[in-house]
């Protein structure tokens, strides 16, 4: 293939094909080299915001597309998939597929590399040194460039872990960041894995966080720099209370149950129709909870009026707290409690879909799901911005849906895509 012209200038801010409009991140255009969850939820989260998503798969596509659960009516389809996962985390996406294993595919990368603001990837160490892409070669090219990876175990960049090299998925992260040795349903029993991937969204968290900062920098000073997120720290840094109790104290907090270590009650307990979580974290609300459900004597009862007296009489509070509950239905008690005392049923997808707040805050969101009979629900994003409002606005793309698209906004002529589509290196 022969060496492409130089590229055209970079299309106006926002004004690409298929951007989401009136975001805060409108005009920033992001190369997105990201698969499974940790990196394209941190891509997501920029994407909901308006930044231009370029999701970069290889041939045969992210390997999400093909786990489901699949929505009535379509079928594991032969051109990549697109489960239910795979729709839920690249919405506001676009899609095209480059072979970077092919000197023409990472000459087109470089080239649209050349002209962005942003390169997220997750891959495991050292992948992208062996495609000779590494953070320095791209920081030559464009100075400004602001380059994000998470890891299990972080990056040389960001310091040389002695696990560098080992693989890491969600519950690796859970496991060795903390959170595990602290889950549980009993105090001082076996730990537990949290539901979510909290291994792998979390420190995507962090790294769209990550992302922004540098991004803001680089605006005011024109240097990029490389954001490197461990996703054992990012675990970590959740798990802050976990830290400054074993630095004050020496002593290594375990499975706590479903009670909080320094305040009660706070947590789960059961009433006659199921599970609810109420939280009383200061002796006002205790006061306040004791006339609601009419034992006032309670209040200042010596053995309960503070909350380090609850503390030392937790299976009495608990005893009488659950006796009262369990003659009721959690409605009930929302009656009795609600608005007042911290309290909450605790809800399943049902109970979610049902709830009136879900929908206002758009919470759910229903994007078109190809081959579908209708369409599916995904969980929106819950930052709500007043002037630059984000959200979900376009559905997860086909696999290279977007390629030839993609490619002539980076300068790209019809003749170059072409050549590209005939070496092999785009499809």
């Amino acid at each position: 293939m022969s060496a492409p012209p130089a590229p055209s200038p970079a299309p106006p801010a926002g004004r690409f094909p298929g951007a989401p409009q009136g975001g805060a991140l409108e005009g920033l255009t992001v190369i997105d080299l990201t698969m499974m969850l940790a990196g394209p939820y941190a891509s997501m989260m920029l994407a909901d915001q308006g930044a231009r998503v370029i999701k970069v798969e290889p041939p045969g596509g992210d390997n999400t597309r093909r786990i489901g659960p699949w929505a009535e009516g379509q079928t594991r389809m032969e051109d990549g998939g697109y489960g239910a996962y795979f729709a839920s985390i690249n919405r506001n996406k676009r899609s095209v597929v480059l072979d970077l294993k092919s000197e023409d595919g990472k000459a087109a990368l470089l080239r649209m590399i050349e002209q962005a603001d942003v390169v997220i990837e997750n891959y495991r160490l050292g992948v992208m040194d062996r495609l000779g892409l590494p953070w320095e070669r791209l920081q030559e090219i464009n100075p400004r460039l602001v380059y994000a990876s998470v890891r299990g175990f972080g990056d040389r960049r960001g310091g040389a872990s002695p696990y560098a090299d080992w693989p890491a998925y969600d519950p690796i992260a859970q496991a060795m960041g903390g959170i595990m040795g602290i889950t549980g349903p009993e105090k001082d029993g076996p730990p537990t894995k949290i539901g979510p991937g909290v291994g792998d969204i979390v420190p995507a968290m962090w790294a769209a966080f990550g992302v922004v900062s540098a991004c803001w920098n680089a605006a005011r000073t024109g240097r990029g720099q490389y954001v490197d997120v461990a996703m054992v720290d990012g675990v970590l840094a959740l798990c802050e209370r976990l830290v400054f109790q074993y630095g004050a104290s020496g002593a290594a907090p375990g499975v706590e149950g479903n009670y909080h270590p320094l305040l009660h009650p706070f947590g789960l307990f059961r009433a006659k129709d199921g599970w609810f979580s109420l939280g009383i974290p200061k002796d006002l609300f205790w006061g306040r909870f004791t006339r609601r459900i009419d034992r006032p004597e309670l209040e200042h009862d010596p053995r309960f009026a503070t909350n380090d007296a609850r503390l030392l009489n937790r299976e009495a509070v608990t005893a009488f707290l659950e006796d009262w509950a369990g003659t009721r239905t959690r409605a009930e008690i929302a009656e009795t409690l609600g608005g007042v005392i911290p309290f909450a049923p605790v809800y399943r997808a049902d109970d979610i879909f049902a709830d009136p707040h879900f929908a206002i805050r758009e919470m759910l969101a229903a994007v078109e799901a190809p081959g579908a009979d209708a369409p599916l629900t995904v969980a929106g994003t819950p930052v709500r911005m007043t002037g630059t409002p984000g959200g979900v606005r376009r559905r997860a793309p086909l696999i290279g849906e977007d390629t030839d698209e993609i490619l002539a906004e980076f300068g790209f002529s019809t003749d170059q895509i072409a050549a590209l589509r005939a070496s092999g290196a785009v499809a």
